[in-house]
């Protein structure tokens, strides 16, 4: 198992992933695509993948901006996912491990993210409940 930067080649294996995280919007591949790409030329994003064997079987996406309440760079998961068959193999804390180095590397002074379901996931990470999630679509 490894987990590495994504590369263009990793397409369409994340996007397959992504439509299997999406509850709340179906992922169109031409939005994917143009994210994708954008996604792998700034340097204050990360996609991060693990792989199995030749095979992409999660991946991790974030960000990290500065952020006066953190007096500092915070970085942000905005989408994590492991395959179900890989579930409960220490993916997901390895790719998450992943993100927090490289939000370390940023001088990010914290990470946080928003779920649904995976509380204890996060919780058994060491992360903490801190605040509601609220979204609008535009």
């Amino acid at each position: 198992m490894q987990i590495r930067e994504a590369t263009e080649k990793d397409r369409a294996a994340v996007f397959n992933l992504a439509t299997k995280l999406a509850t709340s919007y179906a992922v169109s591949k031409q939005g994917f695509d143009q994210s994708f790409s954008t996604v792998l030329k700034l340097d204050h994003m990360l996609i991060a993948v693990a792989e199995d064997d030749d095979k992409i079987c999660g991946y991790v996406l974030g960000n990290y901006n500065p952020c006066f309440y953190a007096s500092g760079n915070a970085a942000w998961v905005a989408e994590i996912l492991v395959q179900e068959p890989y579930r409960g193999q220490d993916i997901g804390r390895k790719l998450m491990h992943y993100f927090e180095t490289w939000a370390k590397r940023n001088n990010c002074i914290l990470v946080s993210l928003a779920t649904r379901r995976a509380a204890p996931f996060y919780q058994a990470i060491g992360y903490e409940d801190s605040a509601a999630y609220f979204k609008k679509s535009l």
